[in-house]
């Protein structure tokens, strides 16, 4: 894996230098570095979700499945972005922290703590679609990237190098994805900013009230008491977040309603 990484890197290197620019513009219109392959990035995704089956116990509670189930599949139902995976899995695992992640590759998980603070669907919808936003926006692959440029690159990169499950290992932690991790990618704030207000627009599209987008944080807000639950660790203040979240609402209200008015209302509660 380490060795493909190496490849592709030093394949963009020389794309650039051809004039074939490693920057791309995000949904939102902010600019990335994004170097590796989407396919490279599915695979690892994948290979990362699947350590995650293998070493995380999955809850048993078909209550808990169904609903975290209805409300992914609502909202990728809506996925309209020519990168998106052709299809989804969703899993749930049994964990008591309020978390949930989407991987490149159509993989997503939640962790049973997290119904415990998403409390309706509309809830679960919105970091559904905050999680989801993340991959649409190929944010993994800009924290891959832009972590190679900051450790040399290729010097690192043959530093790290080893028999093939320490590559693999060494791989996922670039990406953040260590079974370890605690499954969730840690994205600069204004990745998280921006999968924010992506996330808004597609709960809306899939029958989900943006409105409930507030009430999700500031449950989550209430969660961590004086210290900031681990799914807010690395991200905006709350208060930032809320602020911005209820900006975005009006513009997405009209896409809740066209929902609403074309059937589009879930019932996964």
């Amino acid at each position: 894996m380490i060795r493909r990484l190496a490849l592709c890197l030093l394949a963009f290197s020389f794309l650039a230098c051809a004039g074939l620019s490693p920057f791309k513009t995000s949904p939102l219109g902010r600019t990335q570095l994004r170097l590796f392959p989407a396919a490279e990035m599915d695979r690892m995704g994948i290979e990362a979700y699947s350590q995650m089956k293998q070493q995380l116990p999955q809850s048993r509670n078909a209550e808990a499945v169904r609903r975290v189930t209805c409300v992914s599949n609502a909202v990728t139902a809506q996925v309209r972005a020519d990168n998106a995976p052709r299809s989804w899995e969703v899993t749930v695992f049994e964990d008591d922290s309020a978390n949930a992640f989407a991987l490149p590759g159509g993989k997503i998980g939640v962790h049973t703590g997290l119904l415990k603070v998403a409390t309706s669907q509309d809830e679960l919808a919105t970091v559904i679609g905050h999680e989801i936003a993340h991959v649409l926006a190929e944010h993994g692959n800009e924290r891959a990237s832009t972590s190679f440029v900051a450790q040399s690159g290729l010097q690192v990169v043959e530093s790290l190098a080893g028999p093939p499950s320490a590559g693999r290992d060494t791989a996922l932690a670039v990406l953040g994805l260590g079974a370890q991790v605690g499954v969730l990618l840690p994205f600069s704030r204004a990745q998280e900013s921006e999968a924010d207000l992506l996330g808004l627009d597609l709960m809306a599209r899939a029958g989900f009230d943006p409105r409930a987008s507030v009430t999700l944080w500031q449950n989550m807000a209430r969660t961590g008491g004086g210290k900031p639950p681990e799914l807010l660790s690395t991200h905006p203040s709350s208060a930032t977040r809320i602020s911005e979240l209820r900006k975005r609402i009006p513009q997405t209200l009209p896409e809740f309603e066209a929902a609403a008015a074309a059937g589009r209302s879930p019932h996964c509660y």
